[in-house]
């Protein structure tokens, strides 16, 4: 991610100093303060520009693969654990989803049948309990995935935060300085104000420069959260309800067949 992050440095920072020579100007006329408040938010910048690419593209690819496996698992019309979805372990947040739920359903039917292979045995009756063990087991791996989704979500929006904040607390540092210089020379000159005052005002811009296109991506990320968390909220009752279902028709079923029992 460092080649990411190089490329948003160059596309953002340079042609900010390229703008104008005032830029330089005002970095070259800032006071130790204001310098090493400038380079902090340079680091920012990069850090906030990784997290912002990482995490695209990482929800990009879950909800890619959340979509293809939904695809699949309502194409399919078979047993809900049957083997062409559980032959490889399925990918993405759903897919994760699904693998608890069914792996959390073969150990109750484990338990319930003295056949040995998963894959290709008849579902046995499941009771009100199991099920509802089964969707405590969906909801837990919903939470766990929505805290893998989150990671290095809140640092973003912290940088987002804390940008403007220090960009503002450089200006009021050295306009106070430059206030001050101008009160130790005991006369008003205001070509001795304004190299300090530029200083002051180049780490509001700086501060502005990370807060703006962070807080966008910030909103991006979460808006794409939300809705991978309505995606498993929606597949958890779905994934239910077909359970349910499967059990109704082997419910059925045993009372139509009551010697096949």
């Amino acid at each position: 991610m460092g080649r990411f992050s190089g490329v948003f440095f160059m596309n953002f920072w340079v042609p900010l100093a390229a703008a104008s020579p005032g830029v330089y100007y005002a970095f070259q006329h800032s006071d130790s303060v204001g310098k090493g408040i400038v380079l902090l938010l340079l680091i920012s910048s990069s850090i906030t520009w990784t997290v912002m690419v990482d995490k695209g593209l990482v929800l990009r690819r879950a909800k890619l693969l959340s979509r293809r496996f939904l695809y699949k698992f309502r194409a399919h019309q078979g047993s809900i654990a049957s083997s062409t979805l559980c032959r490889e372990r399925p990918e993405g947040p759903i897919g994760e989803l699904y693998a608890a739920g069914v792996d959390k359903l073969n150990e109750f039917y484990e338990n319930s049948s003295p056949l040995h292979d998963p894959w290709h045995r008849e579902a046995g009756k499941l009771s009100e309990a199991q099920l509802s063990a089964i969707e405590a087991v969906l909801e837990r791996e919903v939470s766990h995935q929505i805290e893998q989704l989150e990671t290095r979500i809140g640092m973003l929006g912290t940088m987002v935060s804390l940008s403007p904040f220090l960009g503002l607390f450089g200006t009021v540092w050295g306009v106070m300085m430059a206030f001050c210089g101008i009160a130790v020379a005991g006369k008003p000159d205001f070509f001795a104000l304004a190299p300090g005052v530029a200083g002051a005002l180049l780490t509001t811009v700086a501060g502005l420069v990370v807060a703006i296109p962070s807080l966008v991506g910030y909103n991006m990320l979460n808006g794409s959260i939300r809705h991978l968390t309505n995606m498993m909220d929606n597949f958890t009752e779905e994934f239910m309800v077909r359970l349910k279902l499967e059990q109704l028709e082997l419910e059925q079923t045993a009372q139509n067949n009551p010697k096949d029992e």
